[in-house]
């Protein structure tokens, strides 16, 4: 397993309208198409109406490297700097959990 927590503070609240639309887009694409991916959480945060928080989950590296490859997730990349002030990723190491497959 895989895994990544992102987020991104938008510039304004117009630019949040516009990266949501743009997320909304993507994810319908990664639910239709990208079987290794097993979590796509989006979510805004409680009292900062420009920031959110995606969490990711992933089969394996093998999965997140397919996922950044798909032309759905290249337009999303490409496209969201336009609505970002910043963005900050971190990986993950798997720990004790529910609702996710569990590691050996």
């Amino acid at each position: 397993m895989f895994g990544l927590v992102v987020r991104f503070d938008c510039r304004d609240a117009q630019s949040a309208e516009g990266f949501d639309t743009l997320t909304a887009e993507t994810v319908t694409e990664i639910v239709a198409l990208e079987p290794g991916t097993l979590v796509y959480s989006t979510h805004a945060v409680e009292g900062e109406p420009t920031a959110r928080v995606f969490y990711e989950v992933y089969r394996d590296r093998a999965a997140f490297d397919a996922h950044n490859s798909q032309p759905h997730v290249r337009r999303f990349l490409d496209a969201r700097e336009q609505y970002l002030t910043s963005h900050r990723v971190e990986f993950l190491t798997a720990g004790p959990a529910k609702g996710l497959p569990q590691t050996t």
